[in-house]
């Protein structure tokens, strides 16, 4: 059964990461794109949060969540080996003062595993960290069309973490990412004649920025029994300001349109970013630490909260420079949990069923015409238990909005249907018999 649903979500997965847009967002316009949440099926389910931690589950957001007591389930020999893809679809409803249009995309969130090393613990896997995707047209006071902006592409990551429980209750973590991907971009200008016609021949800017970097990232994590019943939980991360290295192309070019809307080109001059300091730039990504704190009784009930803070005024990017923007510091409050009726019922399988819950507030740290991007969400999920073991399918879905319609802007409504499997097996065992 394991085999057939991970074989089943592997392919569903494939087929997204083929036709794969990541996002349809004019507001992936700026900086290196939108970011990507950060955590799995089960976190996004419950607003966001990042504190909880327990063995059967993998935190993307805390590296020293990868320690853990060992399982009652195993006798307490060892903990077990956590595997988790997922993959998602996104729903969007784009809104103006006098316009309005629908998307969709596709994409995969994230490949991740799990490792008890002794008291210690290893994790890597490869995640998306920003999205880029969009198609604009600007408009003069004619309502004709004079520039289309046009991008698509994204950085991804790779990590790995270590882990290491300080005392029983506090556990320490690093993680090492390599972040890697490009971007590509475009505007064509449309000019017209002193009579108002189209003239036939149009100019292209187009832009290639290939980034690679690393980051790191530092976590703590506490819990504590209160009582027989209750534990407390507590965490925070901290990850230091680094840079990425952008590789850069920019070309000229004059193109005309074919008779089914395709871009012709007629012919392309590259410019001399060399010689103005350009071809190579460096990215600051900034500053970024959260707390977290959470109480609840173990395989019963969670509640948390969860805060986020990133210096992203201090974001920088020499290649380009945005009109009316600005970037400023970057915050976001999550609160949430989970249910579970009782976990070990074998009457009622809907009695084992974790229900989820949680809701996320955002200050993007965008700054459009004066006005700050803000989004906000509220979630629900389902984690199905399968098979014999811990092992469970998460259905998670995000009901939110960003951005507004004041100042000329566009406000998003979306819908965020989100899947993944989270397995766990035991690859150390002690012998029985000799």
């Amino acid at each position: 059964m394991l085999k057939k649903l991970m074989i089943l979500l592997l392919l569903v997965i494939a087929i997204q990461v083929k036709a794969q847009e990541g996002v349809v967002s004019p507001y992936s316009f700026y900086g290196i794109g939108s970011l990507k949440f950060k955590g799995t099926v089960e976190n996004r389910s419950m607003g966001g949060i990042s504190v909880y931690k327990d063995s059967t589950h993998v935190n993307l957001q805390n590296p020293a969540t990868y320690t853990g007591d060992n399982l009652i389930f195993y006798n307490k020999e060892s903990r077990s080996v956590v595997f988790t893809v997922g993959g998602s679809s996104k729903f969007v409803n784009l809104k103006s003062d006098n316009s309005s249009a629908k998307s969709s995309t596709q994409s995969f969130d994230y490949l991740a595993l799990s490792i008890p090393l002794g008291k210690m613990g290893l994790g890597f896997g490869l995640l998306p960290f920003t999205s880029v995707g969009y198609s604009l047209d600007n408009f003069d006071d004619q309502g004709r069309i004079s520039e289309r902006y046009q991008g698509e592409g994204g950085v991804n990551k790779t990590y790995l973490s270590l882990a290491y429980p300080i005392t029983k209750q506090l556990s320490f973590g690093v993680t090492t990412s390599y972040n890697f991907g490009n971007i590509k971009n475009s505007t064509i200008e449309f000019p017209y004649a002193s009579d108002g016609s189209e003239i036939l021949y149009k100019s292209r800017e187009s832009n290639r920025s290939d980034l690679s970097g690393l980051d790191f990232n530092f976590g703590l994590h506490f819990n504590k029994k209160l009582n027989d019943k209750l534990e407390i939980q507590a965490a925070s991360t901290f990850s230091p300001k680094t840079n990425l290295t952008s590789t850069n192309e920019r070309t000229f070019s004059t193109i005309v349109f074919n008779n089914i809307g395709g871009e012709v080109e007629v012919n392309s001059i590259e410019s001399d970013l060399e010689s103005r300091g350009l071809d190579k730039t460096d990215l600051i990504l900034p500053t970024k630490f959260s707390l977290g704190v959470g109480i609840g009784q173990p395989r019963k009930w969670f509640a948390g909260l969860d805060y986020k803070y990133q210096n992203t005024s201090n974001f920088s990017n020499r290649l380009y420079d945005y009109e009316n923007t600005e970037f400023e510091n970057s915050s976001s409050l999550s609160l949430g949990g989970f249910y579970i009726p009782k976990y070990n019922s074998f009457s009622s399988y809907f009695k084992r069923v974790t229900y989820r819950a949680g809701m996320r507030f955002e200050k993007t740290g965008l700054k459009i015409n004066n006005e700050s991007i803000n989004e906000f969400g509220i979630s629900f999920g389902l984690g199905l238990p399968v098979g014999a073991t811990y092992s469970n399918a998460n259905i998670g879905i995000e009901l939110g909005n960003r951005g507004t319609t004041d100042s000329n802007l566009v406000k998003e409504n979306f819908i965020n249907l989100q899947f993944s499997l989270s397995l766990n097996d035991r690859w150390f065992q002690k012998r029985k018999y000799d």
